[in-house]
């Protein structure tokens, strides 16, 4: 058994997505962060890491060369687990449900 799921909970945040170039830029710029796992499958890239993500879509844009923005990203993830904020310019992504509630509105 994974002992990360011997508790029955799975701590964390990450995304899955396909094998394309917008995601091996992705994977790039997010690879080397401190915190930040990127593995590789046949045909998945996966990212995920302890406590949170956050995707900036300025650097992502940089990378790629061209404008990318939340919604290109969202396209690209195939899914994801934690707690999602999407904003106008990052995506983040918490493990911890109180740390992401600072970004709801009541």
């Amino acid at each position: 058994m994974n002992p990360k799921l011997e508790s029955g909970v799975l701590n964390g945040c990450g995304i899955s997505m396909n094998d394309s170039e917008q995601a091996r830029i992705i994977a790039e710029v997010m690879r080397g962060k401190p915190g930040v796992r990127v593995s590789e499958e046949p045909a998945l890239i996966n990212i995920d890491a302890d406590r949170n993500l956050v995707f900036d879509m300025a650097e992502i844009s940089e990378a790629m060369g061209t404008a990318f923005d939340v919604y290109q990203f969202q396209i690209e993830v195939t899914a994801y687990y934690g707690r999602l904020v999407v904003q106008d310019d990052q995506v983040i992504l918490f493990a911890n449900q109180e740390e992401a509630m600072k970004y709801y509105r009541g």
